[in-house]
């Protein structure tokens, strides 16, 4: 049985018509795992983004109510596609691929950007370390690791947030709006994410400090291309970040 939540599901087999990519013979993907991209008109990117974590891991994008061909492109590349009608958010995005990851018997779950910031190899790292030292989440952290072109408003609302997050949850960690995470799936199923847009980020935290979810950083490098600094760098977005954290703090 496929999730709730609004969405329609499209496989890149048979039945769609689109086939599946081959994966790698030698390094054979761990079907237990699974991406969780959220992606709003992400078309020129989203295939890329895919196809380097297919031979890895399973991928199911969520087509956020894209008015582009985010959803083709998503399929071409290897992905499972759930589609919202209309755009609703990243964290409501994200909780529906969660959903449906958790429902294909997923052993794990990484949330993982459509834009192309993040590092697949570094994803794969996360894991391993959750595997190894038996953890509920591992959060990816730029400022433990590198960050590539990072505007310097985005690092300084990134740093209020984290100011923000340790006091209000008493996570000690170093970055608060980072969407790569690792989930057990104990972790994926009793995290539940009610704010749609970006407040989710500290709400996930919220959650992970109230639940007492076993949880570590991990270095990781963020960069910031031309393209994802285009999409979702503006000072509108930044301010916009700020807003739905105070917000989520008062739901």
């Amino acid at each position: 049985m496929l999730p709730s939540g609004g969405a329609a599901y499209t496989r890149p087999d048979a039945d769609s018509g689109i086939p599946a990519p081959e994966t790698e013979e030698a390094m054979p993907r761990d079907e237990t795992l699974w991406f969780v991209i959220a992606a709003y008109n992400e078309g020129p990117m989203i295939a890329e983004v895919v196809r380097g974590v297919t031979p890895h891991a399973r991928v199911v994008v969520v087509d956020d109510g894209s008015t582009d061909d985010t959803g083709d492109q998503a399929l071409a590349g290897g992905a499972c596609v759930a589609t919202h009608l209309v755009n609703r958010g990243q964290g409501a995005a994200l909780q529906t691929g969660i959903d449906f990851a958790l429902s294909q018997g997923a052993a794990h779950v990484v949330t993982f950007d459509a834009d192309g910031q993040h590092n697949v190899d570094e994803a794969l790292e996360m894991v391993a370390r959750r595997r190894a030292e038996g953890l509920d989440a591992v959060l990816g952290s730029r400022f433990l690791g590198t960050t590539v072109n990072m505007p310097t408003l985005r690092r300084l609302v990134i740093k209020a947030a984290v100011i923000f997050t340790r006091l209000t949850t008493g996570l000690k960690l170093t970055d608060a709006h980072n969407g790569l995470r690792v989930l057990s799936r104990d972790a994926a199923r009793k995290i539940r994410i009610r704010q749609d847009r970006m407040a989710h980020a500290s709400e996930i935290l919220s959650q992970i400090a109230r639940l007492g979810l076993n949880w570590r950083e991990h270095p990781v490098t963020i960069t910031y291309s031309e393209y994802s600094l285009a999409k979702g760098q503006k000072l509108s977005n930044s301010v916009r970040i700020l807003e739905d954290i105070l917000f989520g703090a008062r739901s």
